[in-house]
């Protein structure tokens, strides 16, 4: 069986991460998405908030897990036999994170790949940051988000 693993801290997810779910779901018999730790964000959701905000936009997806972890993405995998790294890539500056980050895992566990998938061109501007500040100012965030999970977003930040 043939798994992946999908990283991110997901605050929130948003239609460009669901893009990539639906296309790496149909690249591997099993894919987890993982609302992981970031030491450099400060989320607004809880952790807890972010799997059950993802788990209600991919019910429909058989082959798809939610799950959380607070280490490594490498470790992770490690403990729950996954050989491959899904990441998204909208732009230089993501490549330049991207990069970076696959040459650390690569050097701590040398047989976790990590693949690419380029968003589709709808999302290739779509962040979670600016989904946020879309919401304080009252604009209609429904094209960057799951309709599954708008109201949660919006009421979240409407407090």
């Amino acid at each position: 069986m043939k798994k992946a693993v999908y990283p991110g801290s997901f605050d929130p997810f948003s239609n460009g991460h669901l893009d990539i779910v639906k296309r790496a779901s149909k690249l591997f018999d099993e894919l987890h998405i993982l609302v992981s730790y970031n030491l450099s964000k400060k989320t607004n959701f809880t952790k807890e908030e972010r799997v059950a905000m993802i788990q209600k936009c991919v019910a429909s997806l058989d082959n798809v897990v939610v799950d959380s972890y607070d280490g490594l993405v490498v470790n992770y995998c490690k403990e729950n036999s996954i050989d491959v790294i899904v990441r998204g890539l909208r732009n230089y500056n993501d490549y330049e994170n991207e990069f970076n980050l696959f040459q650390y895992n690569r050097d701590i566990s040398p047989n976790i790949e990590t693949i690419l998938l380029l968003p589709s061109t709808k999302n290739q501007f779509v962040s979670s940051s600016a989904i946020k500040e879309l919401v304080c100012f009252h604009c209609d965030i429904s094209k960057y988000v799951p309709k599954e999970i708008e109201k949660d977003i919006i009421t979240k930040f409407k407090k």
